[in-house]
């Protein structure tokens, strides 16, 4: 059988401010049974735009399978209320949220938002690193069974089961816990966008720093690649430093004017693979392209095998074939646990498994 792709897709629209366009956009989507969608944001005052994860938060009651993840940057916000948000996401979303993390670099959105001037792209990049790493620590702080809600005895939460991540870093200092309770996913989807170029010997200091975040935090990448080759050669370097369970989803415009902008459209994804796991369709029109997408591509790709029929999971974790993590803190407390002939000790092997 031949391997199933991955699909997602770009629901960036400048100008559009209605939540219709943007439900019916991620109905195209769903109907299409994308992995996910993504949406662009920015502190600049132009284009005019929504807020993308309070946009995502609308579409969640609307959609049922489609998985949502909001572009957040790192640069003019805190990591307690980026994670906070992003939970809320996946809690209303009923476990479909991810995060795709980005920066801030422009002067425009320096003085739009007032709060720091710009900095280089190694710095902004490192920055986000430190926001990742208290985000995921701050997932974690909750245990999964942290709730009791003992009415009886009026305690809704286990004390011993709530864990100050105590995090001191160059940019943020963050104790926790946090005030919402674990994700449904334990960890919503990381994602960042990654360029061949990034992972090229002469890159610059921005690039390399965006693929160390990306190889550390990152459950899935978007990867910006000229060519199958290039694509291949980066696809390589990332599993490399990310690991193998890493999801690389090379990013490809989908212009659908007419049924022979499809045909080119189903060659590239049927035969363009170079290494990845699938793609991420960037429309030119929206509302055209992801009709074209749901009507004509997709079909030929289940026709030949390359694409679901549907949704098959219940979270973006499932779609996406990635295990559920267990809280690191659940974790540690097994392991250090005292044995005892009622408590077998926690192998390496058991270890592994739940890291």
């Amino acid at each position: 059988m031949p391997r199933q792709l991955h699909l997602s897709a770009a629901l960036d629209s400048p100008g559009h401010v209605d939540a219709a366009h943007f439900t019916a956009l991620a109905r195209l989507a769903e109907r299409a049974a994308l992995d996910f969608v993504t949406l662009d944001d920015s502190y600049a005052p132009e284009p005019r735009r929504l807020d993308a994860l309070a946009t995502f938060a609308r579409l969640a009651p609307v959609t049922r399978g489609l998985g949502l993840v909001p572009t957040v940057t790192t640069t003019h916000t805190e990591p307690f209320h980026t994670s906070l948000s992003v939970n809320t996401l996946d809690w209303v979303s009923e476990g479909r949220a991810g995060w795709l993390v980005g920066v801030s670099d422009t002067e425009a959105e320096a003085r739009a938002f007032g709060r720091k001037g710009t900095a280089p792209a190694d710095e902004l990049w490192a920055e986000a690193a430190d926001a990742a790493e208290v985000a995921t620590r701050l997932w974690d702080s909750w245990e999964d069974d942290a709730e009791i809600r003992d009415t009886a005895t009026g305690r809704f939460v286990d004390r011993a089961k709530l864990h100050h991540i105590d995090f001191e870093g160059p940019y943020f200092s963050v104790r926790g816990p946090s005030t919402t309770p674990r994700p449904p996913q334990g960890r919503p989807v990381v994602a960042v966008t990654v360029a061949a170029a990034d992972l090229a010997p002469d890159a610059g200091p921005g690039g390399r720093a965006r693929v160390a975040t990306a190889a550390r935090y990152a459950d899935v990448v978007l990867l910006d690649a000229p060519d199958r080759a290039a694509r291949l050669t980066a696809a390589t370097e990332l599993r490399l430093r990310g690991g193998e369970a890493l999801r690389i989803l090379a990013r490809i415009p989908a212009s659908l004017p007419d049924d022979t902008a499809i045909s080119a459209l189903l060659t590239e994804v049927t035969e363009g693979g170079g290494g990845v796991d699938g793609f991420h369709l960037v429309p030119a029109d929206p509302a055209r392209d992801l009709a074209a997408l749901a009507d004509r591509v997709v079909p030929g790709l289940r026709e030949r095998g390359l694409f679901r029929t549907g949704y098959t999971g219940r979270t973006l974790r499932d779609h996406l074939g990635l295990a559920r993590p267990a809280s690191r803190y659940a974790l540690a407390a097994t392991i250090a646990a005292p044995t005892s002939p009622a408590a077998p000790a926690v192998t390496t092997a058991t270890a592994e498994v739940t890291r």
